[in-house]
């Protein structure tokens, strides 16, 4: 065959593989939970992804073609999902539930509604598989570039997953380090050293409940005098935090009375098996019933880890430090995890850098009405706020714009 200069050549299109949505979703999710075995992806997060392509295909029709399907076709999807009943919300709000919370706020959706962060995390999941389905050559053109629906904007975080204050922290830490009143009748049944165990490990370090109940004894050791925790996190990420010196003993005193067992895992039931992730919702809830109704307020594992980001970013800790307690890969993730403070509008007012000067602006006056000695209410000299409080205004305004 001769070319010439006026030769055109066609592109012929791949080879389409006209699979039907299941079995689409069949492979894809095979091939996502070979993706743990290289530690590519968590379990956890693989299951989220499994559970999502399971939910699409039941609303998208399992006997469909996977490329018959259009933009119109994925928005009525996501719409059908964002519809659908939340059945872990909708069984923590029933009337009858054990150990029912407040899920009020500023994040409810209604009652038993998909939240907005449960939409986005689907859409995600479905925008994966078609991603994955045009290289794979299951889709000639990725339906998700012509889907207009998208999840709402986050109205904020359910109370019980918000930061606590300081006062209700130091309650619930404290309530975990002071023994039960009435102890288990049995000794092998006593868990206040457990309980105090992980009360302080989620308050002070932060990990996400499943680094939590994945954490093993060989994870933590010894040097220089110093305990760390080596924590397995997502990604196949690990990073070694140092523990508290209240925490390390924490942890040698569970250590001292935890049941003899083959069972390799740090936290265990008084049975002897790996404490589940829906356990340390029960313990937490135990120990705040022994806070005062003054300091006590529902929280969430996750809330905790919001606590362990706020107040160490409102002391002044370094946010490049903060991000790698929390094990997050960058810096504008730490932004969503630094709640606001009661009080830090007025101390960022009080301590207003355009009326600082050499006589103390409008807040030195007011300083030396309130004491007498020029000194203002938080017992600063020249009326501004702290260095840990400015710090956290900083912190907090940076880590803010980072996320935005």
């Amino acid at each position: 065959m001769s070319v010439g200069p006026d030769t055109v050549w066609i592109m012929l299109p791949a080879r389409l593989n006209r699979l039907t949505v299941e079995e689409a979703a069949d492979r894809y999710v095979e091939l996502v939970r070979a993706k743990t075995s290289t530690g590519a992806l968590s379990p956890a997060t693989a299951e989220l992804y499994a559970r999502d392509v399971a939910t699409f295909v039941r609303l998208a029709g399992p006997e469909r073609v996977l490329d018959d399907l259009t933009g119109e076709d994925v928005d009525a999807v996501l719409l059908a999902f964002a519809r659908k009943p939340d059945e872990r919300r909708r069984a923590a709000e029933s009337p009858g539930a054990a150990g029912t919370r407040n899920t009020g706020g500023t994040g409810g959706t209604g009652a038993g509604t998909q939240s907005a962060a449960s939409q986005g995390r689907f859409r995600r999941s479905v925008s994966a598989l078609f991603k994955h389905a045009a290289l794979a050559g299951w889709v000639q053109l990725n339906p998700m570039a012509a889907a207009s629906v998208t999840a709402r904007e986050r109205g904020g975080l359910r109370a019980e997953r918000r930061a606590l204050t300081k006062e209700q922290a130091e309650g619930l830490i404290g309530a975990a380090r002071s023994p039960a009143e009435e102890p288990a009748r049995r000794r092998d049944q006593r868990t206040d050293a457990r309980d105090a165990l992980i009360v302080l490990l989620l308050a002070t370090v932060g990990p996400r409940v499943s680094e939590l109940v994945r954490a093993d004894v060989e994870d933590f050791y010894t040097n220089d005098g110093v305990r760390y925790w080596r924590i397995f996190g997502k990604g196949g990420r690990t990073r070694d935090v140092p523990l508290p010196r209240d925490v390390a003993e924490a942890f040698d005193a569970y250590l001292a009375v935890r049941a003899a067992s083959q069972e390799k895992a740090l936290l265990l039931s008084w049975r002897g098996r790996r404490l589940a992730r829906g356990d340390v919702q029960g313990v937490i809830d135990r120990v705040q019933r022994r806070v005062e109704p003054g300091r006590r307020r529902s929280v969430t594992p996750h809330g905790l880890r919001h606590t362990t980001a706020t107040h160490l970013l409102a002391d002044g800790t370094d946010m490049d430090a903060v991000r790698r307690v929390l094990g997050h890969s960058d810096l504008s993730t730490l932004g969503r995890y630094r709640d606001e403070l009661p009080g830090e509008l007025e101390v960022a007012m009080r301590a207003h850098p355009l009326l600082r000067g050499p006589r103390g602006g409008a807040d030195g006056a007011h300083g030396a009405k309130l004491g007498g000695t020029g000194e203002s209410a938080d017992g600063s000299a020249d009326g501004s706020a702290p260095v840990a409080d400015r710090r956290s205004r900083e912190v907090g305004d940076r880590s803010r714009d980072e996320d935005g």
